[in-house]
């Protein structure tokens, strides 16, 4: 995708992360281009072996951190997020965990509360 001139180029960067890397794909787009452009352009660039294995086309995708949909408009110096599912929910991760622990007996110490009334 090439922008015509006296259009507007954008510039941004597509980010996917396996477990064991980062991936980043800078890309150029003509002004008003959405985060599903953005995508494509950066599937073109990607190794088809890497390509393969990234979910262009169902995972969650977000702008620094913030979920949003494929047809949102990009903006100048983007950081467009492909996010991978959890392999689990941390708070169930953390709820076993407990669990664990409470059933060995084990019990990590917590601070004690101050009482804000009491006298000094």
């Amino acid at each position: 995708m090439s922008a015509a001139p006296g259009d507007a180029c954008l510039r941004c960067t597509v980010a996917f992360a396996t477990r064991e890397r980062q991936y980043l794909w800078s890309v150029e787009l003509p002004g008003g281009a959405r985060i599903a452009d953005a995508l494509t352009a950066a599937r073109r660039q990607a190794p088809a072996e890497l390509a393969a294995q990234v979910p262009w086309d169902s995972a969650a995708v977000g702008i620094f951190g913030e979920l949003r949909s494929r047809g949102d408009r990009c903006a100048e110096g983007d950081r467009i997020e492909i996010y991978r599912p959890l392999r689990r929910d941390p708070r169930e991760g953390r709820r076993e965990r407990v669990q664990r622990e409470r059933s060995r007996g084990t019990q990590r110490d917590k601070p004690m509360r101050r009482n804000s009334s009491a006298k000094r």
